[in-house]
């Protein structure tokens, strides 16, 4: 008895089970994820962390402006809010504020209360205050708009604070001035080290921020106070860069 032809069948069904079983291990299979150019074995890796500033004059300046009355019941607190709140919001469009440029931050109504020894807390009337965020786009004119708002009634006034409109191209700036002292600070290392840089294998950035800047404010105005002169100074953007450099011979 021989075991050719059972050989030969067993072969046939194992390289047909074969040409089936490739394409299904084939589509499978998951995309390998792209990764980095490897290393020479004569190559450094070398990290520096750079940070750079740039500034600029700000251009936008934003406040928040409103008005705070009292009365014995909530409903003549809140009607009195709202005749002095028309009077301002008169005075912002006046002032060239645009719509876009206004938005209500706060409106609330809610008791006083007298405090006595051993007694219960009593109402002693309401209080209503309603408050409005303000952009001012021309911050030179800036101190003409905080005398508008005290005039026609603000007893409340926040700020400002400034920033840049477009803070893009200020950021770019940090941005290069700190890739060029990663640069600078890897071609120190690698002289240090008898070594010369040979290319940039990753660049991460980190959060910028925005230098914070003293606010003015302003609490319980009279309306014959004379606002004092502004001075926006300047505002610092800051760029933060982690760099991996290659170094070798």
């Amino acid at each position: 008895m021989t075991l050719r032809p059972l050989a030969a069948a067993l072969a046939a069904a194992g390289l047909a089970l074969g040409t089936f079983a490739a394409p299904m291990s084939a589509n499978a299979q998951s995309p390998s994820p792209v990764q980095a150019a490897p290393v020479p074995a004569d190559g450094t890796l070398l990290s520096v962390s750079a940070q750079a500033e740039a500034s600029r004059v700000p251009d936008v300046a934003t406040l928040s402006a409103g008005v705070v009355t009292q009365a014995a019941d909530a409903n003549a607190a809140l009607r009195a809010n709202a005749e002095q709140m028309t009077r301002l919001m008169r005075a912002v469009r006046a002032a060239g504020i645009a719509e876009r440029d206004v938005q209500t931050s706060g409106l609330n109504v809610h008791p006083q209360y007298r405090h006595s020894d051993n007694e219960a807390p009593t109402i002693t009337g309401y209080q209503a205050s309603n408050t409005v965020s303000l952009k001012v786009r021309d911050v030179a004119k800036l101190g003409d708009v905080l005398d508008a708002l005290v005039a026609s009634g603000a007893n409340q006034v926040n700020g400002p604070s400034f920033e840049i409109d477009q803070p893009e191209a200020v950021y770019d700036e940090a941005r290069r001035k700190a890739l060029d002292l990663a640069q600078k600070r890897a071609a120190m290392y690698a002289e240090s080290l008898g070594l010369r840089v040979r290319r940039i294998v990753s660049i991460s950035e980190g959060g910028g921020f925005v230098r914070p800047m003293p606010q003015m404010r302003m609490v319980a105005m009279a309306a014959d106070a004379v606002a004092s002169p502004v001075s926006p100074g300047e505002s610092t953007l800051s760029a933060s860069l982690d760099v991996v450099f290659e170094l070798g011979r």
